[in-house]
């Protein structure tokens, strides 16, 4: 059975932020410090989902979808990330989880998406190595009390967005500047990842990924001086988290100075590398670069040199569709029998969605988006290549990060003032679209 669905996170949704026991998480701290989130948003209440999602679970059943990928909140569970569970965060997905079982919805959690408790962060975070035998301990919990019902486990979201928008570069929650020195993330959040895998295996989960932001890397001319600066951008962004996982060991840092992202010990890479059962494919643009002018001696050996002659979305981003056939493709081609199953677990786009004196919110963009996008994931399943999966970003319109609720990605429109829930046309067309026809 091939999966229709849509994709949310905890953080991004849930709001509730002080109730029931949930304890602070570092995206709670970065967004009340000033300057850090546009217009000065939260997401202390965000989408009200924690108290109204019977409400948009029953969306999703009348959206058609067969699964809904969703983000448990750490400090939800384990307030301080660590020791005393709050049991009142466990009975929040309970329900959550029966009620998406009771509709024919095969519920799929993801277990990280960013929103690492603060107590944990205090003591260094993804800096630290505890923090991936923290996370694998929080991962044995949420199993032992769900694992009976989610099928799809998801141990990380995109851990190369959280290392570099978090730890090097600043603009994401915990909000440091290591830059290259932010490395080290990569190895601990990857640690973690083949930990909880164990721990997720103990408890009976059927089905264990992990979730990357991949993006098919273009040089920015036929130069080879790009083509170097191409394939250096390639290795951070793609290999970095793909090899270790797929194939066991970093792919070759000597670009950066380095041989490893820095805490390796022996026998790390073994524990990365347990079998998964899919590659979860977060999708969103290909990525332009160039060599920098005055090489690598001025800073980073690569910069983006932009995708101009697309048309953009409201973040600004090249609209390219045959985008994720190359990215599937090309995983195929470069990992062959070590590439399991795959899953598009995001794809989507943000536009500046208005309500007409109608109430409709006709976001034909986003419908001419999905389209194209859905056909690029059925001519890569033509090429060849074993999808399982496809999941829109988003369910609903939410908390955009540092953008605060000025990106709206949304198959469902929210009035943020008020809570209403609007089905746009893209909701429509894709009730019809996942009606008619069993795969792309």
């Amino acid at each position: 059975m091939f999966l229709w669905g849509t994709a949310t996170a905890s953080y991004q949704i849930e709001g509730a932020a002080a109730e029931d026991g949930r304890g602070t998480s570092i995206w709670d701290t970065f967004t009340h410090e000033p300057g850090r989130v546009r217009d000065g948003h939260t997401g202390d209440v965000a989408c009200d989902h924690y108290h109204r999602w019977p409400e948009d679970v029953a969306l999703m059943a009348g959206l058609g979808v067969n699964s809904y990928r969703f983000s448990i909140s750490w400090p939800r569970v384990q307030p301080e990330g660590r020791g005393k569970v709050n049991e009142a965060g466990l009975d929040f997905y309970d329900r959550l989880v029966d009620e998406l079982c009771a509709k024919g919805i095969v519920p799929a959690a993801t277990i990280f998406h960013w929103d690492l408790p603060q107590a944990l962060e205090d003591e260094g975070g993804w800096l630290e190595r505890d923090t991936a035998r923290h996370f694998a301990d929080y991962a044995d919990i949420v199993a032992e009390r769900l694992a009976d019902r989610i099928p799809m486990w998801i141990t990380l979201n995109e851990p190369f967005v959280h290392m570099v928008y978090g730890y090097a570069l600043g603009t994401h929650a915990p909000g440091r500047t290591l830059f290259l020195d932010a490395l080290p993330v990569a190895h601990h959040q990857l640690l973690g990842h083949g930990l909880a895998v164990q721990a997720l295996r103990s408890r009976g989960a059927e089905r264990v990924l992990i979730t990357n932001n991949c993006t098919p890397v273009l040089p920015a001319s036929g130069s080879p001086e790009d083509a170097r600066a191409a394939d250096a951008y390639d290795t951070l962004h793609n290999r970095l988290f793909n090899d270790p996982v797929l194939i066991g060991r970093y792919p070759d840092l000597s670009v950066y100075g380095i041989t490893e992202p820095g805490g390796v010990r022996d026998g790390d890479l073994e524990i990365i590398a347990q079998p998964l059962d899919g590659l979860g494919v977060n999708y969103y643009n290909p990525t332009r670069i160039a060599a920098p002018p005055s090489g690598p001696a001025s800073g980073l050996p690569f910069e983006d040199a932009g995708l101009t002659g697309y048309p953009t979305t409201g973040f600004g981003w090249p609209v390219v569709p045959d985008g994720l056939r190359w990215l599937l493709t090309g995983l195929k081609e470069r990992y062959g029998e070590a590439l399991p199953p795959l899953y598009v677990t995001e794809n989507g786009c943000s536009y500046p969605d208005v309500p007409g004196p109608d109430g409709v919110v006709d976001d034909q963009e986003r419908v001419a988006f999905l389209d194209a996008h859905i056909g690029a994931v059925g001519a890569a399943m033509e090429q060849g290549v074993d999808v399982r999966g496809y999941y829109v970003w988003s369910l609903l319109d939410n908390f955009e990060w540092a953008e605060g609720y000025n990106q709206r990605f949304g198959l469902v429109h929210v009035d943020f003032a008020t809570q209403k829930r609007t089905p746009k046309a893209s909701y429509h067309w894709f009730k019809e679209r996942v009606a008619t026809r069993p795969r792309p």
